[in-house]
């Protein structure tokens, strides 16, 4: 869209906040987490010592992120190479540090429960090391021994001014958000946060505040280990021991037939044997299609698929995989798409895939129902993740790669066996051309950047796929163990779509992220011509389907002529429209001319034969432009051919 249009599909707002959700929290925390740490350990009270202080700081960001949805003001900083920006999701979780590094130097009081800051961090824990950073020179040690003599608050607007390079007006509005008064009587807080702001310019020797506080000096990400009191240490363990063994004990008595609290009537004992589930567990008993199952099998799915990789024969590590899928520990993470169940394989399971990839070791299996992703590192089985998808009735669209590994915001896939040809190419950049992407012999890609987990949307990769037959498909990442299969045209009669059918609506795609999608189609279901001589516009319906048949996500936009990306006119969840059963769609919004005029337009499918608005004028055709106001909100309806009503998408 040019300089001189806009459009509009909400009311305009603005304010000093702004709303953030879990994922943008999510990625602020992860890409600036030595920041939000070094901060913290700063801010937090010296007199914890510097081991419980660099547990804290990492247990106060990692506790950082909202429930739901939250608010964080609009506080520029200087962490961009150029130039100051506002980043709403950093601004919030820095504020959740600061408040909690505060809560942790409040002294505790009998009459009131403690706050969570205020106890030793229950996560992370590290046992027989001490931990702490690494030693600096005497203009650390004199700043140290500075920031110890400061408050709480005015140590925080100390390391905001200093670290941070906020301005005093923006490190007293963000004090103000955490609750910190700033503007007290004289001889309160505000003057120790005043005298702090002052003592920042000092330096010493030459070097910057700012310098001295980036040191390792202050870096808890950055550690020494060292052993603790050894002495003690044993004399804990054998108490340990002793009382481990009184336990034990104690149950065996108690257990024992009698009145005790051993298993009662038909509930059988935790480990009782059951053939069903043993069989599960064997990996033995793996199913593994042949090689070329996939060339004779009526079927072109996840079942026809051969089982891949160098550790395909590592018993011990298919048998791990096996149980952490039956019974997974609570270190391990869990993760499943909407509308996946998470539970124990019915039976024997097929192995896809077993191998490394990406400094893990990685096991793909599939039961019918769901393709399963195991992971553990390659030394040792801490922090194992176990991802669920389901893919029944997959088709060869649908099976025709996985996520085999993501890492530093990238993935890589596993091909079908039928995959010819596999290639990248950018949706922005219709005109490009697809970069090849190189497979090893068991079919796993190069990593490529992932738009899944991407903040901004500057560009759009999608996954090119070549099967024997010659025909190529686009899928994308949507942050799932599967891609989503892109198609394009009318609902009822879909077709592969290519690179120029998304051009200016992929960026939409970020609404159908972690949804369990399935397949998302485009739809240019009418254009128009607009007022004042202004060229044609399009009106684009994009319906993303998913695995478990509800819940789908439909997308109404506006394409102006010239613009890059299409305005949202509409949206709508779960119902029929722009669907097979309901290909009708209709949709509006306020457009301003390049005169500066305000109008409204709608526009409807085909089917659709006129178009009203409620008090005002009607007009036949799909499509409608009529003068308005800014700020309007005039409602919309139209009818199909048979008569029937057909109301805006909502």
């Amino acid at each position: 869209m040019s300089s001189s249009q806009s459009t509009k599909a909400a009311a305009p707002h603005g304010s000093a906040t702004t709303v953030v959700d879990v994922e943008q929290a999510e990625a602020a925390l992860v890409e600036h987490y030595p920041r939000l740490v070094r901060l913290a350990y700063l801010v937090l009270p010296p007199g914890l010592g510097r081991n419980r202080r660099v547990l804290s700081a990492h247990a106060l960001v990692q506790r950082a992120l909202p429930r739901g949805r939250a608010t964080a003001p609009a506080v520029p900083d200087q962490r961009r190479p150029t130039g100051r920006g506002t980043d709403p999701g950093y601004a919030y979780v820095r504020c959740q540090v600061l408040r909690a590094a505060l809560d942790a130097g409040l002294p505790l009081r009998r009459a009131a429960w403690p706050k969570r800051a205020q106890l030793p961090p229950l996560l992370p824990q590290v046992w027989g090391l001490r931990l702490f950073p690494r030693s600096g020179g005497a203009d650390e040690l004199a700043l140290d021994q500075r920031l110890a003599a400061l408050s709480g608050p005015a140590r925080a607007a100390y390391v905001l001014r200093g670290l941070e390079r906020l301005t005093d007006d923006e490190v007293r509005r963000v004090l103000d958000t955490i609750g910190v008064d700033t503007e007290g009587p004289e001889g309160t807080e505000a003057d120790a946060i005043d005298a702090a702001l002052a003592d920042v310019g000092a330096a010493a020797d030459g070097r910057s505040t700012a310098a001295l506080l980036e040191s390792p000096e202050f870096d808890p990400c950055s550690l020494q280990a060292r052993p603790t009191d050894l002495m003690r240490r044993r004399q804990h363990l054998k108490a340990a021991g002793v009382a481990a063994v009184a336990a034990l004990v104690c149950g065996a008595l108690l257990g024992m037939p009698g009145d005790g609290w051993g298993p009662d009537g038909a509930a059988a004992p935790p480990y009782a044997k059951n053939p069903a589930a043993e069989a599960a567990l064997d990996p033995g008993r793996l199913t593994k299609a042949a090689p070329t199952a996939w060339k004779q099998s009526a079927r072109t799915d996840f079942s026809v698929w051969p089982a891949r990789g160098e550790l395909t024969d590592d018993r011990p590590l298919l048998r791990r995989a096996l149980a952490v899928w039956a019974r997974p520990g609570k270190s391990v993470q869990v993760s499943a798409t909407p509308g996946t169940a998470s539970g124990a394989p019915p039976g024997p399971a097929q192995l896809l895939f077993a191998g490394p990839v990406d400094g893990a070791r990685v096991v793909l299996l599939y039961d019918g129902m769901r393709v399963v992703r195991y992971a553990e590192p390659r030394e040792g089985t801490g922090g194992a993740a176990l991802d669920f998808a389901r893919v029944d009735g997959a088709d060869a669209a649908d099976a025709g790669a996985v996520v085999v590994g993501r890492a530093d915001g990238n993935v890589r896939y596993l091909t079908a066996p039928w995959v010819r040809t596999a290639a990248v190419r950018d949706l922005l950049k219709p005109g490009g051309e697809a970069a090849a992407l190189r497979r090893t012999a068991a079919g796993v890609t190069d990593p490529f950047a992932s738009p899944a987990l991407a903040r901004e949307c500057r560009s759009w990769n999608a996954l090119q796929l070549r099967d024997h037959s010659g025909a190529a498909r686009l899928t994308t990442d949507l942050g799932e163990l599967t891609p989503a299969h892109l198609t394009a045209g009318r609902p009822d009669a879909p077709r592969e779509a290519a690179a120029k059918d998304w051009s200016r609506t992929a960026c939409s795609l970020t609404a159908a992220r972690s949804h369990g999608v399935r397949a998302v189609n485009t739809w240019a279901y009418a254009r128009q011509d607009l007022p004042d001589g202004s060229g044609s516009a399009a009106w684009v319906c994009t319906r993303a389907e998913t695995w478990r048949g509800g819940g789908e996500r439909v997308l109404a936009q506006f394409v102006a002529p010239g613009a890059r990306a299409g305005a949202v006119a509409a949206k709508a969840e779960g119902g029929a429209a722009c669907g097979v059963r309901q290909p009708s769609v209709l949709a509006g919004v306020l457009w301003k001319s390049p005169a500066g005029s305000w109008y409204l337009l709608a526009g409807g499918s085909k089917d659709v034969s006129s178009v009203s608005v409620a008090g005002g004028e009607r007009g036949s055709g799909n499509t409608l432009a009529v003068r308005s106001e800014q700020g309007a909100r005039p409602r919309v309806t139209g009818h199909l051919r048979n008569g029937t009503k057909v109301r805006t998408l909502r």
